[in-house]
């Protein structure tokens, strides 16, 4: 068996607006000027206590905690009022890996896992995964330690394992759990920057990634 980890926000949905709405109502909650999209989608992927310090470098613990409860308290209630999409060619993907009986499928993300079982439930992707890793249990990434927890979850040896995501970040986790790592073009860090950080392939859309992770696999 191999196994393919998906990340989330910006390789399988598309936050952007959620998480840009979000972050400027954390801001504004503690009288800071909301920030760019381009700034605030730099650090999709980390764990949000630590995206916050990365985007509020001058703000003092007790005002960074404010901001990511601001940023909870939004993006739960656009959750509510309307789920962020799927990519176009997302669930295609998903159904035709899911069908492989040599393939494995897992998440590794800086959502919680609160957040991540909402995203599940609102695109009927119950049973897709069988591992779900979540910044609720373990270090931000690049840390591998969700990488680590998949392998040993499901029983996978690293060398057939894949992590598929849109930033360094999740490039930077593969390279350090000595896993290969696949590049997505479509989401929130720029294909130099995940060549950069050592992707094996980048792929285009997700006619492109299923072939490139069919031909990984065989």
């Amino acid at each position: 068996m191999r196994l393919v980890v998906f990340d989330v926000d910006g390789t399988l949905i598309d936050s952007q607006t959620h998480i840009h709405h979000a972050m400027s109502h954390g801001f504004a909650q503690v009288g800071l000027q909301p920030l760019p999209k381009a700034q605030v989608l730099s650090i999709v992927g980390l764990s949000l206590p630590v995206a916050v310090a990365q985007l509020a470098p001058e703000a003092d613990a007790e005002m960074q905690a404010r901001i990511v409860a601001g940023y909870k308290d939004s993006f739960m209630q656009a959750r509510l009022d309307h789920a962020a999409p799927l990519y176009d060619g997302a669930m295609d993907c998903l159904d035709r890996l899911a069908g492989r009986d040599d393939l494995i499928l897992a998440v590794a993300t800086g959502k919680s896992r609160r957040g991540l079982d909402a995203m599940i439930a609102a695109h009927g992707l119950q049973g897709r995964f069988l591992s779900l890793q979540t910044a609720d249990g373990h270090p931000s990434k690049p840390h591998p330690s969700m990488l680590q927890a998949a392998l040993a979850e499901t029983g996978t040896e690293v060398g057939r394992a894949v992590m598929i995501g849109d930033t360094s970040f999740d490039m930077e986790m593969a390279r350090a759990a000595g896993m290969t790592g696949f590049g997505v073009s479509w989401g929130y860090h720029p294909v130099a920057a995940l060549t950069q950080a050592g992707a094996a392939r980048i792929a285009d859309d997700f006619t492109a990634l299923t072939q490139a992770i069919e031909e990984w696999a065989a």
